[in-house]
């Protein structure tokens, strides 16, 4: 068997880039340094994703075109990163992945100060302490699987459209309320119990998968809502959803529902995922999303009691007519 390394790239596998090159991507090289390799002037773009990188080459600081600039899976601790707090060359930058590193605190980037992406997810970082000197042009902003324990530090960034904070420690849902542009929310696998969203009208997307939520009250407001993930919580009614008019993906699986209730006014719903609950009976479904009657095209209730009725999935197709998939099954 071959070993380890004779997977890994090297540079000299590739041609080394034209001096007017605007891209290089040394992904999967497993680098400790850069020593050897070209980096041309030109860059508009520097993938260093799957290396070994603890340090930054100096040459980064000149690269006064750069606007995308990728360390994800490398071997960075703050003291590594904490440089490119001073390159000023570089302050142009807009998307900058740092994901996947050794991180345990946000680093010091307010020198972009066109900055769209940040992405510091799969990290051990145990604050959000150092959002407040970022860019208020910020798009997109990625602090997923570390360990905050709260939602700070984010008043400012009334132009972000996606926050992603799954897999942290966060109980309370807060300062969120000048987030008006916002339209994906990702807070899965948190320790959440109750829903605050301040009324955010514009958002499209939310996820609060595996939290601790026994109610759905507090979506009322979000009439722009398109997708809504409430799986593995502790759910036992279906409420505050009427007004969603807009949703086409509901996701409540794995919770305590003992019926479908409160979204008969929905009519533009295409896919509900109800399997793993208590619903005992298909009896008055139909009426239930009288509104998708002829919009559904995928359900899922298999591991509930009335997955077990007698021609189930006939009667499901009987009250959805354009039913094209059934828990697991397909039809062509």
């Amino acid at each position: 068997m071959k070993g380890e390394e004779d997977n890994h790239r090297t540079p000299d596998q590739y041609e080394t880039p034209d001096e007017d090159s605007l891209v290089l991507d040394l992904t999967g090289f497993q680098l400790h340094d850069l020593n050897g390799v070209h980096i041309p002037p030109s860059l508009v773009e520097l993938d260093l994703t799957a290396n070994r990188l603890s340090s930054l080459d100096s040459r980064i600081s000149a690269l006064s075109r750069l606007k995308k600039l990728s360390f994800r899976q490398n071997l960075f601790h703050d003291s590594g990163i904490d440089p490119i707090s001073s390159f000023d060359a570089i302050s142009g930058l807009q998307e900058l992945v740092i994901r996947d590193n050794k991180l345990t605190k946000i680093p010091d980037v307010s020198i972009f100060k066109s900055l769209l992406v940040f992405d510091v997810s799969f990290n051990e970082i145990f604050s959000l302490s150092g959002l407040s000197k970022i860019s208020s042009t910020l798009k997109e902003l990625y602090v997923s699987k570390n360990e905050v324990p709260k939602i700070e530090e984010i008043d400012h960034l009334i132009n972000l459209q996606i926050l992603e904070l799954g897999s942290n420690r966060l109980k309370v849902m807060e300062n969120l309320h000048n987030l008006t542009n916002l339209q994906e929310l990702w807070l899965g696998r948190n320790r959440i119990r109750a829903v605050n969203l301040c009324e955010l009208k514009c958002i499209k997307k939310i996820s609060l998968q595996s939290n601790r939520l026994t109610s759905m009250i507090g979506f009322q407001d979000c009439i722009a809502l398109e997708e809504l993930y409430l799986s593995h919580n502790g759910i036992s009614k279906m409420e505050g959803l009427s007004t969603l008019l807009n949703l086409r993906v509901l996701d409540v699986s794995s919770n305590k529902l003992t019926a479908v209730d409160d979204i008969e006014t929905l009519t533009k719903l295409e896919d509900l995922w109800l399997n793993d609950n208590e619903i005992a009976s298909l009896d008055g479904l139909d009426i239930a999303l009288a509104g998708s009657r002829n919009n559904l095209t995928t359900i899922y209730l298999e591991r509930n009691p009335c997955a077990s009725t007698p021609n189930y999935s006939i009667t499901l197709r009987q009250f959805f007519p354009n039913l094209v998939q059934i828990d697991s099954n397909i039809f062509c």
